[in-house]
């Protein structure tokens, strides 16, 4: 068994505070680009915004969420493998594996307005509106200063005091930062103040056909609408899902 799993079956028998277990239930799926390797999802005003990645490859994209295509488009420099994006006011914030620094770019229009840097890997981005959320592919979650875009301080995603490590694509959602565990099908629900997960959600079997697909990757919330989006790298597919507790 790996050992994200047995960490978490562990858990089950340890802790009084449990993680509630979820499944799901497709509603729809929409197009998405086979070619995107996606590595941050959200949606905002009607649109979905998309990081994607790779070398020579990742862009930062708006997408119309019915029909899959891509309105506008921005090309990352080939020397970057794009990562995790967060939009915020009007910037939209992305993040590159292994080059220690960010790119900021104008939400409307994407042009590049600016830089970042930061120490180590970046793998995925959100924001509350008031805080930033970075993961590194570690059990930690760096909470970032909005304005200045420095870290504050971190959290551990763990569960019944295991760190869990893998944190990947991140989406808040209702209070919670929900989190993508790399080369899983699960999604967690952490809680932002202390990093416990409070849910854990079994993507299991939600892309029939996987061939020439990569790893689930991929969480947008339509606050609006109430609506939950997941996706992949490379998938053809953006599915809304609801969640069934308990299963």
């Amino acid at each position: 068994m790996p050992l994200f799993l047995l960490l978490l079956t562990i858990a089950q028998f340890v802790s009084p505070q449990a993680p509630v277990r979820y499944s799901y239930k497709v509603i729809n799926s929409f197009p998405h680009d086979r070619n995107a390797f996606t590595q941050g999802l959200e949606f905002k005003d009607g649109i979905f915004y998309e990081g994607t990645g790779l070398n020579n490859r990742s862009s930062v994209r708006r997408v119309n969420p019915s029909t899959g295509e891509v309105l506008q488009k921005v090309d990352v420099p080939g020397q970057y493998f794009g990562e995790g994006i967060t939009v915020i006011d009007d910037r939209i914030l992305e993040l590159t594996w292994k080059n220690e620094e960010g790119f900021i770019y104008n939400r409307k229009t994407l042009k590049q307005i600016g830089k970042f840097k930061y120490s180590g890997e970046g793998w995925g981005l959100a924001n509350d509106g008031k805080q930033i959320y970075m993961s590194d592919g570690s059990a930690n979650i760096r909470i970032l200063d909005p304005k200045t875009l420095q870290e504050i301080r971190r959290i551990t995603v763990k569960n019944a005091g295991r760190p869990i490590d893998q944190i990947n694509e991140l989406e808040y959602i209702d209070g919670e930062i929900w989190a993508n565990v790399w080369q899983t099908d699960f999604i967690l629900r952490i809680s932002p103040k202390d990093g416990q997960i409070t849910g854990i959600i079994d993507l299991t079997g939600i892309l029939k056909d996987t061939n020439g697909t990569d790893v689930l990757n991929g969480i947008a919330w339509d606050a609006v609408g109430k609506r939950l989006f997941v996706t992949g790298k490379l998938w053809p597919k953006i599915f809304q899902i609801e969640l069934v507790k308990g299963r």
